[in-house]
């Protein structure tokens, strides 16, 4: 990598955050450890991370209030780690504003790869604002500000929420498909199974409430906005 990007290793489990430590450091990271959520969001309150490596069951504050908590005032990109692969945990770790989920037990390469491709996205998202708004009977979206309102009232959306319908958005009328979904707004090339775009989708929905009407699923291909 070009700069030496800062890492935070949140983990209760020390042979973790020694495993992810060793690798990080060999990609060029600046490693700092946690083990636990509140020491975690203290942390973060404190320091500037480019990358937040996120465990779910810790002691004092667990990975998702503490991942929330680190919402409330920062952007930060943050992964995170859960041993168990249940759907509810994939969708709740996104409703609290993680960029990505990875179950354990995982590859630490892969887990490299899916770190720089976040902080990627992230630096291409704050490169690329540009002023535009486009509305959609009572749906409106507003790019530059990332905002979306229905009826004039804004809808609270995740960040990766709203990365899916930007770019939904932006190809409007044109047949997306799963893996050019996943390839351009995950920004890697995807390991394992596609339930992340999945579950976006029906976040994302669930969000828009009756104008998720415009978000077609076209059947064995992807998806579409036809708004």
């Amino acid at each position: 990598m070009d700069k030496a990007y800062r890492m935070l290793i949140v983990d209760d489990e020390e042979k973790i955050r020694e495993l992810i430590k060793k690798y990080a450091i060999f990609e060029g990271y600046e490693v700092e450890e946690s083990a636990d959520g509140m020491d975690a969001v203290e942390k973060c309150r404190k320091n500037h991370y480019d990358i937040v490596i996120m465990d779910i069951m810790m002691p004092f504050l667990d990975g998702f209030s503490a991942c929330k908590e680190i919402r409330k005032t920062q952007n930060t990109p943050i992964i995170v780690l859960s041993a168990r692969g249940e759907e509810y945990d994939h969708i709740h770790g996104f409703e609290v504003g993680a960029d990505d989920y990875v179950d354990k037990p995982f590859s630490a390469k892969e887990l490299m790869m899916r770190a720089s491709a976040v902080i990627k996205r992230a630096t291409q998202t704050e490169k690329k604002q540009e002023r535009d708004t486009v509305s959609f009977e009572g749906l409106t979206v507003d790019f530059t500000a990332r905002l979306v309102y229905i009826d004039g009232k804004t809808v609270d959306m995740t960040p990766k929420e709203y990365e899916l319908f930007f770019y939904l958005v932006k190809n409007r009328g044109v047949a997306l498909t799963r893996e050019k979904l996943i390839c351009d707004v995950w920004g890697y090339d995807f390991y394992g199974d596609d339930r992340t775009l999945d579950t976006h989708i029906k976040l994302l929905r669930k969000s828009l409430g009756d104008y998720a009407r415009f978000i077609v699923t076209l059947r064995g291909v992807g998806y579409r906005f036809e708004g």
